[in-house]
């Protein structure tokens, strides 16, 4: 059984940061890709950005130069550095992991599985 637990979000003003932690428990990173996702009010769910066992990074298009996510394999956590927020970064992120291959993210330029997912936490950027 994977859990997944979330935390560092918050409110803040348009032009702040924070750091969103994502711990993961009963199992590993080998093998695995870790994303973070969100969903703002009356949309869908979109992919932010993912990381791959090896280090390799993909974010999408709206998020890139101001995001940046991380993984510490010792501590199974996966980090997401917001810098110069906006309102329209305002949602629930999710931590996520899986697999390498499978379902197409263009998005993001992957393909992966996310097969466990996390409750959440709420980032709102205010104008």
């Amino acid at each position: 059984q994977v859990t997944l637990v979330e935390s560092g979000g918050g409110s803040v003003q348009a032009g702040g940061s924070l750091r969103l932690s994502c711990a993961s428990s009963g199992r590993s990173f080998s093998g695995q890709c870790m994303g973070w996702f969100r969903q703002a009010p009356g949309k869908g769910r979109e992919p932010v950005a993912a990381i791959s066992n090896d280090g390799t990074t993909y974010y999408t298009d709206s998020v890139k130069g101001r995001f940046t996510i991380s993984q510490d394999n010792a501590k199974n956590t996966v980090y997401l550095e917001m810098k110069s927020l906006k309102p329209e970064d305002t949602a629930m992120y999710y931590c996520a992991t899986g697999t390498v291959g499978g379902r197409h993210y263009r998005e993001l330029g992957l393909f992966a599985d996310f097969g466990y997912w996390g409750q959440g936490t709420q980032v709102t950027v205010a104008s």
